[in-house]
């Protein structure tokens, strides 16, 4: 096996390795660049503490999966499929000898959903809990209840670079390990006052300027959506870089392609789908809208949608972060600082702002009542009394509160539960193919 270089997170491994003996659990803080996310994992397999089984890590996006996979498949000098795989929708590199999985969050909530002990796995991960998705809040509560009941074996680590680790531990009854700073340092500049330019036009500059006063390493631009992705992409035709756009609706070959290793220089125009756990070899700069575009559940339409917002400061840490995995970088942050001191500390989390539907119908499906379950920050009860009305309205629940048989069917479908009920209703009526 190939010598890895040495990264921050090394020097906390024994610490951790030592925590996970004593209480099963263990949360991770370490900043953007410490490497725990390709050391934590194999450190817990080769420590044995996953047992027979395997060590799980759940990733928030399929790019990030499939890139965490692949750095940690390099690093042991074995190739994915292996002992190292992965795992996101429509896609499978794992096999009978893996023993490291990396997968995205709706196939873990599916996986204890169908077999709620978790049989081959012996450790879970739970990485960048900070972004707090309501699948990531459902498998901790699950998880928990797992080991509580009927997997005394089963480990868990929650790892986060922005995370407030009091409440994660005081939930999993488990000590926090926080680890040193990011590898490399970041010069992180501010605009000199506020503009009315587009988005698009002040990125564009920014990214111009950048080339010109950066004369070496890549870029990566965040922007709110793929509408800004293109729209900036047209205004930096004809700049000396390769443009590339990086968000979710590429397929995983574009999405890959964007993060490889290049001779050429590149600048990398992404949504906040490369604000964690994905490293682009070489970048030196990072260009900041201070931007997302995040889902909120809209009352009016009974739906959640997309609603463009200012990020955090925790959010702009992780953006800024990722000019420091190789090498010193520069992170141009499009705001001014005062607008900086008055942005919020952490991002909203999704069980606090979109439908709950679906997160309902996982409980159900888990066998469990919505308003009196577990959760590791229960939502408003009123929250989840829409919640159940909404699937009782779709006929997911019999007069007894209790999955229908339609309702074991929305659950296995991995849609919202209205939605759900408009497939299946086509389907009946012959309409899909």
């Amino acid at each position: 096996m190939t010598r890895a270089p040495t990264l921050p997170i090394d020097a906390a491994l024994p610490a951790v390795l030592l925590a996970l003996r004593a209480h099963r659990a263990v949360v991770i803080v370490a900043p953007p660049g410490a490497g725990k996310t390709t050391r934590v994992p194999p450190a817990i397999l080769d420590a044995g503490l996953a047992g027979g089984g395997r060590v799980v890590m759940l990733q928030p996006r399929r790019v990030a999966a499939r890139a965490a996979a692949r750095r940690i498949a390099a690093e042991r000098d074995v190739e994915v499929g292996g002992e190292v795989g992965y795992r996101v929708r429509f896609e499978d590199r794992t096999s009978a000898a893996t023993r490291i999985e990396v997968l995205t969050e709706g196939l873990l909530t599916r996986r204890l959903q169908a077999d709620p002990f978790l049989s081959g796995v012996g450790c879970v991960v739970l990485d960048e809990f900070h972004e707090r998705s309501l699948h990531a809040d459902l498998a901790l509560a699950f998880l928990r209840e797992v080991a509580a009941e009927v997997r005394d074996d089963l480990r868990l680590v929650v790892m986060s670079a922005t995370l407030d680790p009091g409440p994660v531990a005081e939930f999993l009854g488990c000590p926090v390990i926080e680890a040193a700073g990011r590898t490399f340092p970041v010069t992180v500049t501010y605009d000199a006052g506020p503009s009315d330019e587009r988005v698009q036009a002040r990125v564009a500059g920014a990214v111009r300027r950048a080339l010109r006063d950066e004369p070496t390493g890549h870029l990566l631009v965040f922007l709110p959506g793929v509408g800004e992705i293109e729209r900036t992409a047209a205004l930096l035709v004809g700049v000396d870089a390769e443009v590339l756009p990086l968000h979710g609706g590429l397929p995983g070959a574009a999405q890959d392609h964007a993060l490889a290793p290049s001779a050429r220089r590149k600048v990398v125009l992404a949504t906040n789908i490369a604000e964690t756990s994905v490293t682009l070899e070489g970048v030196r700069v990072v260009i900041d809208s201070g931007l997302a575009r995040v889902p909120r559940f809209d009352p009016a339409i009974g739906l959640t949608r997309l609603e463009k917002q200012r990020i955090s400061r925790a959010s702009a840490e992780q953006r800024a972060g990722r000019a420091g995995r190789t090498g010193p970088g520069v992170c141009r942050r499009l705001w001014t600082a005062a607008e900086h001191r008055g942005m919020a500390a952490f991002d909203v989390p999704e069980i606090a702002r979109v439908d709950l539907a679906r997160a309902a119908l996982e409980v159900r499906g888990w066998g469990g009542d919505p308003q009196s379950f577990q959760w590791f920050q229960a939502p408003p009860a009123a929250a989840l009394a829409l919640a159940d009305a909404t699937l009782r309205r779709v006929g997911a629940l019999d007069p007894a509160g209790r999955l229908s048989t339609l309702g074991g069917t929305l659950l296995r479908l991995p849609l919202e539960p209205r939605m759900g009920r408009v497939v299946i209703a086509g389907h009946a009526a012959g309409r899909l193919r």
